[in-house]
């Protein structure tokens, strides 16, 4: 298994893109002890690669390659908010979705439409990015939570053409549509086809 450091504190988000990425002898590992990133960036992308950025700066391993993502809600009727601050927007998941449904109280159903966005950044040690992808997924906010699964504001997020939740889809569903899995193997296949080592 050709191994990655996967720039996140999260094991929700390393198993779902190692479900996808096995099929491509790719294993994403968590990174070393002292990852703290600083997020400033104006975008996903600067998000992105300060996390790449922060994971090869302590990594002990001896590992070579860092790959990050930044993702967020961006929401029409509140102008793209939260965006870059949807992990932030609430202390915890669930304030973060009781408080997006009350900002959403007096939107019509046309004006619930909302894109997930991910943009992944590919970097080795010495912080020059290889690669750059972008995935985004399209759909509407619910009324109400539903589904299980997933994490985030999933159980709130509709996806286009499937007439349920993100929590409410498969693994497998899950990384064909979701901005993260567009964006995962858009990577993976740039990597199959490179001579990374």
């Amino acid at each position: 298994m050709f191994k990655i450091v996967l720039a996140t504190s999260n094991k929700h988000k390393v198993e779902e893109m190692n479900s996808v990425s096995v099929q491509f002898g790719i294993c994403f590992v968590m990174p070393d002890e002292g990852f703290n990133p600083i997020e400033d960036g104006s975008t996903f992308e600067e998000n992105s690669y300060a996390k790449a950025l922060a994971a090869a700066q302590c990594e002990k391993s001896g590992r070579n390659y860092f790959m990050a993502d930044d993702s967020g809600l961006c929401v029409d009727f509140l102008n793209g908010v939260p965006g870059l601050k949807s992990a932030r927007y609430a202390p915890t998941a669930q304030q973060r979705i009781d408080k997006l449904l009350n900002a959403l109280k007096d939107a019509n159903e046309n004006e619930r439409n909302a894109k997930f966005i991910c943009s992944l950044v590919l970097i080795d040690k010495t912080g020059s990015v290889l690669n750059k992808t972008t995935g985004i997924c399209k759909g509407k906010i619910a009324h109400n939570q539903c589904g299980e699964g997933g994490f985030g504001y999933d159980p709130i997020f509709i996806v286009e053409n499937k007439n349920k939740t993100m929590a409410e889809l498969s693994q497998d569903e899950k990384g064909k549509v979701s901005h993260r899995g567009r964006a995962l193997m858009d990577m993976l296949m740039w990597i199959k086809c490179s001579n990374l080592k």
